[in-house]
């Protein structure tokens, strides 16, 4: 890419979180008084952007933009930056911090698969500098593999939240990872769970949609899982019986862009991501879908709405959603889900 409208503004924002240690929620099972420690020392490679996922999610915005806009002007401080956190040290403690006891559920399934897709972006990188990030993140990459191997074929029902909890949008980044790392344990693992969540799904709501805290769309993220699992007639068929919606005729969408009503309130502000995601998710039931699916004018008016009123919202004005929006939009306008 030539350039990406936004980027300074995208990287500025991670840079000035990722290693921001507070303010800080960290999710932590405490075993002993010796486990009262400061973020920095539970995990030094992830601590900043007030959560660990987000903190991940963020470092991957730095590679993606570096990656893609090798020439700009915040690449030397975020090489810098990324430097800092991706050493063997860092990771050595991070991986003994996921192996501590009660912490088998640790950021499962967002996290990971958050942390899956960073190692995707600098496995697929060629550049020296990513080669010695992303050496020194696969013990991290197979401990997080090893736990969607072990989890799945135990987990007898999809979650469909809209927050950090839902499996749909998780697997579709498992899924990207497994595929651009020839893993196909887990790609096999990954379409078979899918299908046995989702293949004979009844219509679903979208009346009921949003939540109030929603940054996914339950809806739109099981569609654009299926469209990575289908091929495109059989996704075609799948999304007429998931979501009829889409095939009614109607000059109003059924779905709207939500409005944040406090941006202060770290919850509600989760609405503007909501926007982003809901943006790129329809992004992707346009790509699943044939060129000439009569659905393509409703998806692309929503997606086009969504995408404003989401990148919008990414100003940094407020830290509640100045931590995280910024990867969201750079997953969007980068259209990382698209292949």
């Amino acid at each position: 890419m030539d350039s990406i409208p936004g980027a300074e503004r995208f990287a500025r924002l991670a840079l000035d979180c990722l290693h921001r240690e507070y303010p800080n929620k960290v999710a932590h099972v405490l075993q002993s008084d010796k486990d009262v420690l400061p973020p920095r020392e539970l995990t030094p490679a992830f601590f900043g952007c007030f959560d660990w996922h987000s903190a991940v999610h963020g470092h991957w915005l730095l590679v993606r933009l570096v990656r893609l806009l090798p020439e700009a002007p915040f690449v030397a401080e975020a090489r810098a930056a990324l430097d800092r956190s991706f050493t063997k040290e860092n990771v050595a403690k991070e991986l003994a911090y996921l192996r501590g006891k009660s912490r088998e559920s640790f950021e499962r399934p967002y996290g990971l698969a958050w942390l899956l897709q960073l190692s995707a972006e600098l496995h697929e990188w060629d550049d020296a500098d990513a080669r010695r990030w992303r050496d020194a993140l696969v013990p991290l990459e197979e401990e997080a593999a090893k736990r969607f191997l072990e989890w799945l074929p135990k987990l007898s029902h999809p979650i469909r939240t809209g927050e950090h909890s839902q499996t749909a949008f998780a697997l579709g980044l498992v899924l990207d990872w497994a595929r651009a790392r020839k893993r196909d344990d887990v790609e096999k693992l990954v379409l078979e769970r899918a299908k046995a969540y989702h293949l004979d799904d009844p219509a679903w709501p979208l009346a009921f949609e949003p939540g109030g805290q929603d940054f996914l769309s339950p809806g739109l993220a099981e569609a654009d899982l299926m469209r990575r699992v289908l091929d495109r007639e059989e996704f075609a068929a799948w999304l007429r019986t998931f979501l009829p919606d889409l095939s009614r005729e109607s000059d109003e969408p059924p779905l709207r862009p939500a409005v944040v009503t406090d941006p202060t309130d770290g919850k509600l502000a989760h609405l503007d991501g909501l926007n982003l995601s809901r943006a790129w998710m329809l992004e992707g039931i346009l790509a699943g879908l044939p060129d000439d699916d009569p659905r393509r004018a409703l998806l692309r008016r929503m997606a086009d709405e969504h995408a404003r009123a989401g990148l919008e919202s990414v100003t940094g004005e407020h830290y509640e959603g100045g931590h995280w929006l910024g990867s969201f939009a750079v997953y969007l306008v980068t259209k990382r889900g698209l292949r």
